[in-house]
C-alpha cells in the first residue's frame, strides 16, 4: 500500500476519545525546549518506543514506516510497541492493540504518533504530554489558536518534543514550486484549492486546509488576514472559503478552499510577479523517499537532538502564525 496523503486531511481516521480536559490559560512561550545535552547524547544510543493512536490510513502508514525505516537514517531508532483504536482490532502488521491505560503507563513507551481526525488531537496530545510522552500529531494539533500555543507551552514545561507533520511541504511538486517562486518580487497570488465532501471531525476550513495556508506562508513569510466569507449550500453539501490576506510588503494574497460533490481535488495557483506569472505548480516526478517517511526522519531527528534550536524555533513560530490566520478567518467568516 502506498499513500502520500498529498496536502489534506481528507482521509477517515479512527481514533480514540479522551475524556475531556479543561483548557488552563496560558502565554505563548518562545523560548527552547529543556532537553539537555545528556538527554540529546542519551537520545543517540538507544531506541524510542512508539505507540500509534488511530488506525486508519494515516496510523496504518506510520506503523508500516516505523517498521521499515529508512535505511541509515534516524527513523531506524524507532520501534513500534502497540496501536490505539476505539474498536476492537486484531494485530495491525503484526502489531497489538493496547488500551489507552498501558499506553500511557509503560516505559518502554516514549513516543505517540496521533493520527486521528482533526477533532480529537487536542485531547490526545495533551493526554501523552502530561504523561511525559513526545508526540507526532498530523496537522492540525488543534482547531483554534489559543490551543495550540497552550498545547506548544505544556510540551515546553515537560520538556518533550512536539511535532506537527506538514508533509506537504516534502512533495516534489512544492519542492520545485518553492524553486520557482525563490527570489522573485510578488505583485499578487491566488491559491485555489477544490476538493470533496470532508466528514465531519475535519474542523473549519481554515484548520483542515491549513496545508495550503502553510505553503503560502512557507512562499511568501508572514501575511495578515484582511477579510473573509463563507459560502455555503448545506442542501448540496457546498462550501467556498475565501481569504484575502497582505504580505508583510502589503501584496495582495487570495486563498480559496471549495469543496463538494464531485468537486475533483485540484489546487490551481496564478502568482503575478515583476518578472512574469506563473499559473500552473511544476509537475515533478514522485521522489525516492514517501512523504511521510520524509517527515518520520526529521521527527525522530528531533528526539536525537539532531535538528537545532534555531530550526525548531523556525517551525514552531510557522505553526503557530498558520493556526493564528486560520483562527482570524474562521471569525471573519462567523460573524
Amino acid at each position: 500500500m502506498y499513500y502520500t496523503k498529498e496536502e489534506d486531511s481528507t482521509l477517515q481516521l479512527v481514533g480514540v476519545p479522551f475524556l475531556k480536559s479543561s483548557s488552563s490559560n496560558s502565554r505563548c512561550h518562545t523560548t527552547p525546549s529543556r532537553i539537555t545535552q545528556r538527554e540529546i547524547s542519551s537520545s543517540n544510543r538507544r531506541m524510542f518506543g512508539a505507540v500509534v493512536v488511530g488506525i486508519g490510513t494515516a496510523g496504518w502508514v506510520r506503523i508500516r514506516d516505523i517498521l521499515a525505516p529508512h535505511q541509515g537514517s534516524s527513523a531506524e531508532k524507532l520501534t513500534v510497541k502497540g496501536f490505539i483504536s476505539r474498536r476492537s482490532l486484531d494485530s495491525q502488521q503484526g502489531v497489538s492493540q493496547l488500551s489507552v491505560e498501558e499506553a500511557l503507563k509503560r516505559k518502554d513507551i516514549d513516543v505517540a504518533f496521533v493520527c486521528t481526525e482533526n477533532s480529537a488531537h487536542e485531547e490526545n496530545v495533551r493526554t501523552f504530554l502530561q504523561a511525559g510522552k513526545h508526540v507526532c500529531v498530523e496537522y492540525p494539533m488543534a482547531l483554534n489558536y489559543k490551543t495550540a500555543v497552550e498545547l506548544w507551552n505544556l510540551a515546553q514545561e515537560k520538556g518533550l518534543i512536539l511535532h506537527e507533520e506538514h508533509i506537504e511541504l516534502y512533495s516534489e511538486d512544492y519542492k520545485q514550486l518553492k524553486k520557482e517562486v525563490k527570489g522573485k518580487t510578488l505583485l499578487e497570488g491566488t491559491l485555489h484549492f477544490t476538493g470533496g465532501v470532508l466528514k465531519p471531525g475535519f474542523g473549519f476550513m481554515a484548520f483542515s486546509g491549513i496545508a495550503r495556508l502553510t505553503w503560502l506562508v512557507d512562499l511568501f513569510g508572514q501575511l495578515a488576514v484582511t477579510a473573509a466569507t463563507l459560502e455555503e449550500d448545506i442542501s448540496k453539501n457546498y462550501s467556498k472559503m475565501t481569504a484575502k490576506m497582505l504580505t508583510a510588503d502589503q501584496k495582495p494574497l487570495t486563498w480559496i478552499e471549495e469543496r463538494g460533490p464531485g468537486l475533483q481535488r485540484v489546487k490551481n495557483i496564478n502568482f503575478q510577479f515583476e518578472s512574469g506569472s506563473l499559473t500552473e505548480i511544476p509537475p515533478s516526478p514522485r521522489g525516492a523517499v514517501g512523504l511521510f517517511m520524509q517527515d518520520l526522519i526529521h521527527f525522530s531527528s528531533k528526539l536525537m537532538g539532531q535538528v537545532s534550536q534555531e530550526d525548531i524555533q523556525k517551525e514552531k513560530m510557522r505553526i503557530l502564525h498558520c493556526s493564528e490566520l486560520a483562527d482570524k478567518i474562521q471569525q471573519l467568516c462567523d460573524r
